[in-house]
């Protein structure tokens, strides 16, 4: 009697087993933590700029000031070509997209290394904190978004410089692949960082390197024949090249080359789960 009292009452709401496949991704505990996913992203938004003079200010600025020194050095200075469109909106719209992936994909890859003590201390699925990156990201993308749409909205109201066309209507899909591609680099990132921590200085002028590599201060028209397979290779460029096709009119868009972005993300995603669940069934014994 005494016995089956007992087994009633040793009833678990959760059981913790290992992870065995490699593919498994926890859909059902990522929506059963989702609480927990919301409150990761409010301490990102918050805390970033919290003991800060100007706060949350500093989502517009950050991309203003670039964009200013953008058009001094390479506008002005170096005499890059815009494709005819104003510069403050060709060097604004690459970097509104632009930042959006390289800022997922440096907070993800810090997943292990700055979240440690926690992940040794209590249960949640692990794939939530890079998710919480990339969805805090997306707040910020919105409103630097709104300001260039701001800038967009003038000029093509008082002028005639930009030509906007429906391919403007696939923008979700832009933003998803750059998020699909910032958490696939991001959480493989992390995973080597574990093992090889010496990587993690390299990522700030590895994400530098690629921005050039991309055409966010160039346009692709302007790219010499001989290099422009390796730039198309970048599966950032069609992305940022459909971007600006959408709203500014100019650059190119060949479905192809969007395809071949879809595919390396979903490619770079699968990847990335395989190694994110691999490395976290050992990683506290590396870090």
């Amino acid at each position: 009697m005494a016995s089956d009292k007992f087994l009633e009452e040793d009833r678990w709401d959760l059981v913790i087993q290992p992870n065995k496949s490699l593919l498994n991704i926890p859909w059902a505990d990522i929506w059963r933590y989702r609480d927990l996913w919301r409150m990761f992203v409010k301490r990102d938004v918050i805390t970033v700029y919290k003991q800060t003079i100007l706060g949350p200010i500093w989502y517009v600025l950050q991309p203003v000031l670039t964009t200013l020194v953008f058009m001094l050095v390479f506008g002005r200075i170096a005499g890059l070509s815009t494709d005819g469109v104003p510069q403050v909106l060709f060097y604004l719209s690459g970097i509104t997209i632009w930042n959006y992936f390289s800022e997922s994909f440096t907070n993800t890859s810090k997943t292990f290394i700055e979240n440690a003590q926690i992940f040794g201390k209590v249960y949640f699925p692990r794939l939530i904190l890079p998710l919480a990156k990339v969805s805090s990201g997306l707040i910020k993308f919105l409103i630097q978004l709104i300001l260039f749409l701001g800038f967009w909205s003038y000029f093509l109201i008082a002028t005639e410089t930009i030509q906007p066309n429906a391919y403007v209507l696939l923008t979700p899909v832009y933003v998803v692949l750059m998020a699909g591609l910032g958490l696939g680099f991001g959480i493989i990132f992390t995973s080597l960082t574990t093992k090889y921590k010496d990587l993690i200085f390299l990522l700030q002028f590895g994400v530098q390197l690629l921005m050039y590599a991309t055409p966010v201060i160039y346009p692709l028209s302007s790219v010499p024949e001989k290099y422009r397979p390796f730039i198309l290779a970048n599966p950032i460029t069609s992305i940022i090249e459909g971007f600006k096709y959408g709203f500014l009119g100019v650059g190119e868009f060949p479905w192809e080359h969007l395809m071949y972005s879809v595919c390396f993300t979903a490619i770079i995603l699968w990847l990335g789960v395989v190694i994110f669940n691999r490395t976290e069934r050992s990683f506290i014994d590396t870090v």
